[in-house]
């Protein structure tokens, strides 16, 4: 499959700085993002580690012959190591963490990893599908039956995370899959600056609707500033299409 793509990333309207960080690989191969938390150093150290650490592994180890989801545990067990050495190094940094959020494309397969409730979205033919489920203490209660989807949207608890990097739990909350890739579909990478301010429907319309992808990325940062820019908001946007000749 042949794949473009795009990244976009601001602090919004209300944050003094800016605690998300992504990383595009320039061939293509993987892309990731994180949203750090844990106070202003705190948040943009973890999540710049995180990226950094992860980015660094794939593409050291990325022709060892090894299984595709092997290498993603590592590259995210190492990255949860390192945010967990700064933290002890750090104790001022003691409460950080990171949400994190990877698509990799590597053997002809797709895979995708994620920690926290930073999303990975596909749109296919019109419809989009969050292919991610959010590691929060109201994602649980919604599986459960505890609440119903509409009160967890204002729910005072919605941004409690039940699992991120730099935990030493970690081992327990890496979710690592495959996906199925076709031509046409375009992937969306976000954090919750998105996902808080612009709703699903409005999402995949400006998805569907822009002539490019970076059109797409620059609308979707407006919306989310239009409504209201309370937190950073990234996102990174990659269409896929066939091509024989690309590996």
């Amino acid at each position: 499959m042949k794949r473009s793509f795009t990244g976009l990333t601001d602090k919004g309207l209300v944050r003094a700085t800016n605690q998300d960080s992504h990383y595009l690989d320039s061939e293509g191969r993987f892309f990731i993002l994180a949203d750090g938390m844990g106070g202003h150093t705190g948040g943009e150290q973890a999540s710049n580690l995180a990226v950094e650490v992860i980015k660094t592994y794939l593409d050291a180890n990325w022709d060892v012959p090894s299984e595709s989801d092997d290498l993603l545990e590592k590259a995210i067990y190492q990255a949860n190591e390192t945010i967990l050495e700064d933290q002890n190094s750090h104790p001022e940094r003691a409460d950080m963490g990171t949400t994190i959020v990877i698509v990799m494309f590597r053997n002809g397969e797709t895979w995708r990893a994620h920690v926290g409730d930073s999303r990975l979205y596909r749109l296919r033919k019109g419809n989009l599908e969050q292919i991610t489920e959010d590691h929060t203490w109201i994602s649980q209660a919604v599986s459960a039956g505890e609440i119903s989807l509409e009160d967890a949207k204002q729910h005072p608890w919605r941004h409690v995370l039940s699992q991120c990097l730099g935990r030493k739990d970690l081992y327990e909350g890496i979710d690592i899959e495959k996906i199925e890739v076709e031509s046409n579909d375009r992937f969306l990478l976000c954090s919750d600056g998105l996902t808080e301010e612009v709703a699903e429907s409005l999402i995949s319309k400006s998805l569907e609707e822009s002539e490019t992808l970076e059109e797409a990325a620059k609308i979707l940062i407006e919306e989310a500033k239009k409504g209201g820019g309370s937190d950073n908001v990234t996102v990174i946007v990659i269409g896929v299409e066939n091509d024989s000749t690309n590996k």
